[in-house]
């Protein structure tokens, strides 16, 4: 899979709804109920974060939740990309990007979301094929302004900003052009998932998917 065509599928997956919700699953068995809610409430699109021990086992769980694109999130390394694809990865993102990561994901055929902060980091991803890229730490790097700064001499490339992002500032980023989506933790909080507060989370993602 080119990078052209990796960015492709993943532009596709980044349009199925305003928000993809960032994940950090402690507990495998909360992985297919949080997914479930998750996929009621309008957000197919799950980013499992590579953080925790629990996380293979939970993207295992969730590829099996009908309605569910579930993907590896904060790749690092090429055994992360083969670790995540062989559980059922379906796309991954990382918060920056690295030659021998880009090579993993295109030797294994897993549409990557790499992370780029400035726009020397988005020319460098551009030069190899990728439009499709994950704007990080958001918040960090300028916000909204900042994306909408590298937008303006690089319109060809599209953008999910994570890190920062919340209700009270989603609608400055889901406002720019270059916006596909957004990333975002608010929808599945670790006390609600704790909790098996489903119904909220459901309710949350709702909310997100109406944005």
């Amino acid at each position: 899979m080119t990078p052209a065509e990796a960015s492709a599928l993943t532009a596709r997956t980044c349009q199925l709804a305003p928000v993809i919700p960032v994940i950090v699953v402690d507990d495998p068995a909360t992985a297919a109920p949080l997914a479930r809610a998750l996929v009621a409430g309008g957000l197919p699109a799950l980013e499992v974060t590579l953080r925790t021990p629990a996380a293979i086992e939970a993207i295992r769980e969730m590829a099996s939740v009908a309605g569910g694109v579930v993907g590896a999130g904060t790749l690092l390394t090429p055994e992360d990309v083969a670790r995540a694809k062989e559980a059922g990865a379906r796309f991954g993102v990382s918060p920056g990007a690295t030659d021998r990561l880009l090579d993993a994901c295109a030797d294994m055929d897993l549409p990557l979301l790499p992370g780029a902060a400035t726009a020397t980091e988005v020319m460098r991803l551009l030069e190899r094929g990728y439009t499709t890229m994950k704007f990080f730490p958001a918040e960090a790097s300028g916000g909204a302004p900042a994306l909408k700064a590298i937008g303006a001499p690089i319109p060809q490339v599209k953008f999910c900003p994570t890190g920062g992002v919340s209700m009270s500032n989603v609608a400055d980023y889901l406002g720019l052009p270059n916006t596909l989506c957004v990333g975002g933790s608010w929808v599945a909080a670790p006390a609600d998932v704790a909790a098996g507060n489903w119904t909220r989370i459901e309710g949350l993602a709702r909310e997100a998917a109406a944005l």
